[in-house]
């Protein structure tokens, strides 16, 4: 289609009367130009410009064309700088306008060529204006670096985001690095940094904004800077840091998402991202901002309603009214700020790709977010042809019915009516999908049960212990005066005491609710409400964590359910507030781990922050924390078996233990391979596959390496790994590393060759170290080392040995033990007892290393209760011995299990309970041993 008949559809459809009248006016000022012959009209260089790829090149080369058109008399070297960005802005607006009506652009498209101009115009002002200043004060230097200074010009909301409408203004921040002054040249008069820029700033504001007979570049606001309209123009990086950290408040976070510097040099860009960064993107998971937002879109929407009650004909906003583009964009980033700080991925300027992120994530349902693009795309697009109409910043449906008319038209619709449909659909699923996050406070409170107590009283009334015994009574508490006691005892601690009101309202909230749900349980009415204030009391300065709670009544359920269920489970969660969000998703939370997508996820997140050792730290406690956490919620909930749960556990510490290894050898600057030769060797729990919650690790570290450096590099790569493990950071610590099993104990070397460890085993081993055999297993390592510590393994159980002299020793080892652990006598320890735990593994290891040598498939690493059953098979014991003690050990395991979860280190039932049972384990005791 050539140019004539192009602009005569557009006319036909009487569709944007800014391109009609621009267009018009350029070919009566370019009939009237003394170059006239020598230019094309304005129609044919949107013609021309609609068959190129609409890139900054392209739109340096129109703009040298456009600089060089002399159009008056008094102007006959061409046109000024900012007159041709003008006729350039029009230009480029007109022919987005034709290929977006004529079906040949899409909406990515358009906000994206928008976007890129609008980089353009900034850069190309700029850098003119820079050279003018430099030329008559001299170039900005560092103070103290002495490094060149350049204005950074960040590019904020729908810029920031490259998503920028046609009409639209731009929002900008000024800043630069350092103060300092210009370096003048004789002549020149020096200028502080500062007011360099300032001036710079202006300069460039006016250069865009100026409206002139081809209107203007782009209007520009300056609200968004530190301190609005009463702030300084520009603020060097020492000025921002401190207001972001002093004054920064959260509508501001909300717009610091989309922040992106379009000019300034990488350096110095780099340096400005540290600063911005953790003022957006906290490190745990900020719910608070649910308040905050919810807070500013309602007095957007209050602003709104007032300005379409005063202006009735305004109405019908598509962007800030009820279903619009803002609440979209609200939702959105509200998960950005949650959940960014940990996700790094969710850092992303751009709404329809942030969007996409949320679905890949499992944040947002895909089909849901499929929906909010669909509704954003039209919204937007609706947005652009209101404004495509007379190039005029508005939102709002026109008032002029035939305006409207032709809005339809554009938008493909046959009438107004038909738009109008489709519009209020889109609106009504966004309003419901807004509602869904920011509304369900608000209406679950406009339901509240008229029977539940109310604790809107200030902590300071909370000693009023008749007050609290009277609704505490309502809800059925065994002992209601236990519960006043203990409510008035932990509001009076000094940390709740001195909060702020409204953290003080928030947990008067949270215990309103608590205490019902409380209530209900069958029992542990008491410890259940003690847990839960020693919770508030830990995160009370943390309104986020008070947020959650507010914000998703179902998590405040869920955690006092795991609350009542253990005491451990409460200390675990005091220590690590974090995993309340965990909470949030029931379907995760109960979800059978994937740990090949686990441990890949922890590789590129160690990755993302190679050279952040703090942040490695942290990530790898987190990260394990939460898949913890799950596994702890899905026993509590009866879903595993403690065999299960142990082999869960173990493998989730494999994991950690590997991820460790392979991020701390990068570390190690001056090693000899990329990838170690080197093992580490679980014993113990963890060798076993019998980890617990709170197992620390018994290892070993071996090598085959014949390298000359490897003894020194596995050294550093062994203390380093145990370094890692062991340090306390803000998220704790990984775990706890016990080595008293490596060869010669403590005297001995922290890491051994292969070939050293094949020596002390077959010559200096005492028989406990091969008890302790029986339980090893390379958690870690290349395949070839795993398959040599396996055949030494083997070989060394498989030894032939002298029966009494074995006995001996163990039974020698075993008394060590009982000495070392003694009990009292009117209770049974189900580890340390004769007849406990401990007495059972013993005489598995003792089968295991007498009769190896003919049963080689006893070497294998099954676990006490196959291995035992696997005996009675063999004939080695009595199978009616077997199966029992068998049982046993399992049942022992379970009650020790559910002890731990209540917080109790030392797992010891009645004497009286266990009698049965125990007498069953020392009976095979001394059939082995007597």
């Amino acid at each position: 289609m050539n140019s004539t008949s192009r602009y005569a559809q557009l006319n036909r459809l009487n569709t944007s009367r800014f391109f009609s009248r621009w267009a018009q006016a350029g070919a009566n000022a370019d009939a009237n130009s003394n170059t006239a012959h020598n230019s094309p009209t304005r129609t044919e260089q949107i013609n021309e410009l609609a068959e190129l790829s609409l890139t900054p090149a392209t739109f340096a080369h129109f703009l040298q064309k456009e600089t060089n058109l002399p159009r008056q008399a008094n102007n006959p070297n061409g046109l000024s700088l900012p007159h041709a960005l003008r006729r350039l802005r029009n230009l480029v607006v007109c022919t987005l306008i034709e290929k977006d009506l004529t079906g040949k652009a899409d909406l990515n498209e358009v906000v994206t060529v928008m976007s890129s101009f609008a980089d353009f115009a900034v850069q190309t002002a700029l850098a003119a204006l820079t050279l003018e200043m430099q030329a008559q004060y001299g170039i900005p230097v560092a103070e103290d670096s002495g490094e060149i200074q350049e204005l950074i010009v960040l590019g904020m909301g729908k810029l920031g985001g490259a998503e920028l409408n046609i009409s639209s203004d731009i929002d900008l921040i000024f800043t630069y690095a350092e103060d300092g002054e210009t370096k003048a040249a004789a002549g020149q008069k020096n200028l502080s940094n500062h007011e360099f820029f300032s001036r710079l700033g202006k300069k460039l504001i006016a250069a865009l904004s100026e409206i002139g007979e081809d209107g203007f570049t782009f209007r520009v606001d300056m609200a968004l800077r530190p301190n609005g309209a009463s702030g300084p123009l520009v603020a060097s990086f020492g000025m921002l840091e401190e207001y972001l950290l002093v004054q920064g408040r959260e509508w501001e976070r909300y717009a610091w998402v989309k922040a992106r510097a379009i000019t300034g040099f990488p350096s110095q860009i780099a340096a400005l991202k540290k600063i911005v960064q953790p003022f957006v993107y906290r490190r745990y998971l900020d719910f608070a901002v649910i308040d905050a937002l919810r807070a500013m879109h309602s007095q957007i929407r209050a602003e709104v309603i007032r300005h379409e009650t005063r202006h009735p004909d305004r109405a019908n906003n598509v962007k800030l009214g009820r279903g619009g583009i803002r609440e979209i964009e609200f939702l959105t980033q509200v998960f950005q700020l949650i959940r960014g700080g940990r996700e790094p991925l969710l850092r992303n300027r751009s709404t329809r790709e942030t969007l996409a992120i949320l679905a890949n994530l499992s944040i947002i349902d895909p089909k849901i977010v499929a929906q909010l693009l669909a509704s954003y795309t039209f919204l937007r697009n609706l947005e652009h042809r209101l404004q495509y109409l007379d190039d005029a910043q508005t939102h709002s449906m026109p008032a002029n019915p035939a305006d409207g008319e032709i809005i339809a038209q554009m938008m493909g619709y046959t009438d107004l009516a038909e738009l109008s449909v489709e519009l209020a659909k889109h609106r009504a699923f966004v309003a419901h999908q807004f509602d869904i996050i920011f509304g369900a406070t608000e209406s679950k409170a406009g339901s509240k049960d008229p029977e539940a107590p109310n604790f809107s009283m200030s902590l300071a009334d909370s000693d009023n212990q008749e007050v609290l015994l009277h609704l505490l009574s309502k809800l059925a508490f065994q002992n209601p005066a236990d519960g006043a006691e203990i409510i008035t005892r932990s509001l009076q601690a000094p940390r709740l005491r001195s909060i702020s009101e409204a953290s003080k309202n928030k947990c008067m909230m949270l215990l309103n609710r608590a205490v019902v749900m409380i209530a209900a349980l069958p029992d542990q009415h008491a410890e259940t409400l003690q847990r839960l204030l020693n919770l508030l009391e830990a995160i009370v300065r943390r309104t986020a964590y008070l947020s959650l709670l507010i914000e998703y009544p179902h998590s405040l359920e869920r955690l006092i359910r795991m609350m009542h269920s253990s005491d451990w489970a409460a200390r675990y969660l005091i220590r690590h507030p974090i995993l309340l969000d965990e909470l949030l998703d029931i379907a995760t939370l109960h979800q059978a781990p994937d740990w090949v997508a686990f441990a890949a996820e922890l590789n590129q997140q160690l990755n993302l922050h190679a050279d952040d050792t703090e942040r490695q730290l942290e990530t790898l406690r987190e990260m394990h924390h939460s898949q913890l956490f799950r596994l702890l919620a899905q026993d509590l909930e009866g879903m595993l078996t403690v065999e299960h749960l142990a082999d869960q556990l173990s493998q989730l510490a494999d994991i950690m233990v590997a991820a460790t290894i392979k991020a701390v050898w990068r570390t190690v600057t001056q090693r000899h391979r990329e990838t170690p030769l080197f093992s580490v060797v679980a014993y113990g729990k963890l060798g076993g596959k019998e980890l617990g919650y709170a197992s620390d690790l018994d290892v070993v570290f071996i090598y085959d390496d014949q390298d000359q450096e490897a003894p020194a590099q596995y050294a550093k790569l062994v203390q380093r790994f145990i370094t890692w493990m062991t340090s306390h950071t803000p998220a704790g610590v990984l775990f706890d590393i016990d080595i008293a099993l490596r060869p010669d104990g403590a005297s001995g070397l922290m890491v051994s060759s292969i070939q050293a460890f094949e020596r002390y085993q077959t010559q200096s081993a005492w028989a406990w170290e091969h008890q302790a055999l029986t339980r090893a297993r390379c958690c870690t390592g290349p395949v070839e080392l795993v398959e040599k510590f396996d055949a030494l393994r083997q070989q060394i159980l498989c030894q032939a040995r002298e029966p009494e002299t074995l006995k001996q020793e163990v039974l020698t080892m075993r008394n060590k033990m009982r000495e070392a652990n003694p009990v009292q006598p009117d209770k049974f320890d189900l580890k340390h007892s004769p007849g406990g735990m401990i007495d059972i593994e013993f005489m598995v290891q003792y089968l295991v290393l007498r009769y190896a040598h003919n049963y080689p498939q006893l070497c294998a690493n099954y676990g006490n209760i196959a291995l035992l059953i696997t005996c009675g098979e063999l004939g080695l014991i009595q199978p009616e011995h077997a199966r029992p003690v068998a049982d046993i050990y399992r049942h022992w395991r379970k009650q020790q299990h559910m002890i731990r979860l209540q917080g109790i280190d030392q797992a010891k039932i009645d004497s009286e309970i266990a009698a049965e049972e125990a007498q069953q384990v020392v009976a095979l005791w001394e059939y082995l041993f007597a």
